[in-house]
C-alpha cells in the first residue's frame, strides 16, 4: 500500500476489531499486542546501494546492502478484493527504500534498520515488521555481516523516543 492507503487499512482493521486483541483494537495503548490473524507481505534479497559504515573506506562510496523485510498486517483485505490498494504495495516499499538509501545520514546498519522499520509502520500501515540488513561485501572471508530487528506498532512510541533511551558505551564520543 502506498502512504495514502494506510488510512484505508486502518479503517479496515477497525472493522475487524473483534479479531484483534483488546489492547490492539483501539491502538491507544503503548504496549500493543499483535492481532490474532497476521498476514505477512515480504521482500527478499533486495540489493540497494548506499553509503553506510564507520570505516573511512565506507564513508564516501556506496556499497551493496541486502534487505529482507517481513511486513505484518492483520488480515490483508486484498485477499478478498484483489485490489492493490488493499494491501502493502511492495513496489511502493521498494521505491521508499531506494529514496531512503539516497538520503539517510546514519552510519550503522542498526540505525538504518530502525529507520526502515519505523517507515514501514508509519507510512505503510505495518503492525509488525522484521527488517534484516546485510553487507555482503564487507569482508573477503565472510559471506555477509548484518543485523535483524523486529518492531511492532506502539513499541516505545517509535524510534524517535526510543533511540534517545538506548545506553551505549562511548555514547557521545563521535561528533555529529
Amino acid at each position: 500500500m502506498d502512504r495514502l492507503d494506510t488510512v484505508r487499512l486502518s479503517a479496515f482493521s477497525s472493522a475487524f476489531a473483534h479479531d484483534l486483541s483488546p489492547a490492539f483494537a483501539g491502538e491507544s495503548t503503548a504496549a500493543c499486542a499483535l492481532p490474532e490473524r497476521m498476514d505477512i507481505v515480504f521482500i527478499e534479497n533486495f540489493i540497494g546501494q548506499t553509503i553506510i559504515g564507520i570505516d573511512s573506506g565506507e564513508l564516501h562510496v556506496a556499497q551493496p546492502v541486502r534487505v529482507n523485510l517481513a511486513i505484518g498486517v492483520p488480515a490483508i483485505r486484498a485477499c478478498a478484493t484483489d485490489r492493490i490498494e488493499d494491501t502493502v504495495n511492495y513496489a511502493a516499499v521498494r521505491d521508499a527504500l531506494l529514496a531512503l538509501f539516497e538520503t539517510h545520514r546514519v552510519r550503522l546498519l542498526e540505525a538504518l534498520a530502525e529507520t526502515i522499520a519505523q517507515l514501514l509502520i508509519a507510512d505503510f500501515g505495518a503492525h509488525w515488521v522484521r527488517v534484516s540488513l546485510a553487507k555482503p561485501a564487507k569482508f573477503d572471508d565472510v559471506a555477509a555481516v548484518g543485523v535483524q530487528i523486529e518492531r511492532r506498532r506502539g513499541d516505545a512510541s517509535a524510534a524517535g523516543a526510543g533511540v534517545a533511551g538506548y545506553a551505549s558505551l562511548g555514547a557521545g564520543l563521535v561528533p555529529r
